[in-house]
């Protein structure tokens, strides 16, 4: 695994991974990123690993991007059908922080619904699963979702519920998963 070195510019919160506990790590303290993918930080401070926003990337001395956004297309508001590829693709933009590999390609979304809730507005009802039922990141990842559909313009609202069943199992990963993690 290799890791890029920065120290903290300001103190920041985090999330403690896997157990999910908010914390406040220093400035002035080492963290070394290991992951960065779908604008989250994945840091290891002081042996510890933690998982820290993409609006708090200005801690690591990283440029906060703006969140992209779903749009009308030149000819008038998205379909439903444009809509949807849109969701899929902006769910496919999170990840577990332990695990290079968006949470889509790793199976863990059970279903997304849109339903039209307004002229052009839609809200997403999303049930999603974890790779173990006692991850303390369950709740990060559900709001991490959330946040990435509310972004969408003609999102105006998104429930993520996780379940448990079926259980997740590797079976239920993307072929492509599979051969980034090394299970192929």
């Amino acid at each position: 695994m290799s890791s890029e070195q920065k120290i903290l510019t300001r103190d920041v919160e985090a999330s403690v991974v896997p157990i999910g506990t908010k914390v406040t790590l220093q400035k002035g303290e080492t963290a070394h990123i290991t992951q960065s993918l779908g604008g989250t930080y994945t840091v290891i401070v002081n042996g510890n690993m933690f998982r820290i926003e993409s609006k708090d990337a200005d801690a690591l001395g990283i440029e906060v991007k703006p969140a992209a956004t779903a749009t009308a297309t030149p000819s008038g508001p998205l379909t439903q059908e444009e809509l949807e590829k849109k969701v899929w693709e902006s769910l496919k933009t999170c990840y577990d922080p332990e695990i290079p590999v968006n949470i889509v390609d790793l199976g863990l979304i059970y279903d997304c619904h849109l339903t039209l809730i307004g002229a052009d507005n839609y809200k997403a009802d999303v049930k999603m699963t974890l790779t173990a039922p006692g991850c303390g990141m369950g709740p990060v990842l559900a709001q991490d979702v959330q946040n990435k559909l509310i972004s969408l313009e003609p999102i105006d609202e998104a429930n993520v519920e996780l379940v448990w069943d079926p259980p997740w199992n590797q079976s239920m990963m993307t072929e492509a998963a599979k051969l980034q993690l090394g299970l192929l």
